[in-house]
């Protein structure tokens, strides 16, 4: 066996625990900037949505600082109302981390495999994204307010 080899799985260790550690700093420095700072006041260190200046349409992601920054701070009407898909993706976030970590409940199979498809996401995405850019109600309460 070669040396790289019998030190392949320690390394790999090594890499996988440094860069979960380097997730949780970053998770722990964005929690800490949302509850910091006002992604609605001028001067926040965030950065605009770039799609909506350059068009002046609502990508997907638009208001996605302003959700998270309400949900920070426990004021779930206004993520919502935000951004609602990401909204309920994180609803979903648990369930998809306890299935990757090994509970798999037979009521959940059907949902992790739809969920491990990317062409259901893709569809969602452009639909979602077509649909909060419509002017008319109800379409509208999709758009960041």
């Amino acid at each position: 066996m070669s040396l790289a080899g019998r030190h392949a799985p320690r390394r790999v260790r090594a890499a996988t625990v440094a860069l979960a550690g380097g997730g949780v700093a970053l998770a722990a420095t964005g929690a800490w900037l949302l509850r910091t700072f006002d992604p609605n006041a001028p001067g926040n260190p965030f950065p605009p949505c770039m799609f909506y200046s350059a068009t002046g349409w609502h990508c997907p992601a638009c208001g996605l600082t302003r959700c998270l920054h309400a949900l920070a701070h426990g004021d779930l009407p206004r993520a919502f109302s935000m951004n609602p898909l990401l909204f309920a993706l994180l609803a979903l976030a648990p369930l998809f981390a306890a299935w990757h970590l090994g509970w798999r409940p037979p009521w959940l199979q059907r949902l992790a495999r739809i969920a491990s498809d990317p062409k259901p996401w893709i569809v969602l995405v452009l639909v979602y994204w077509i649909a909060r850019n419509l002017p008319w109600f109800p379409f509208t309460l999709l758009a960041p307010g």
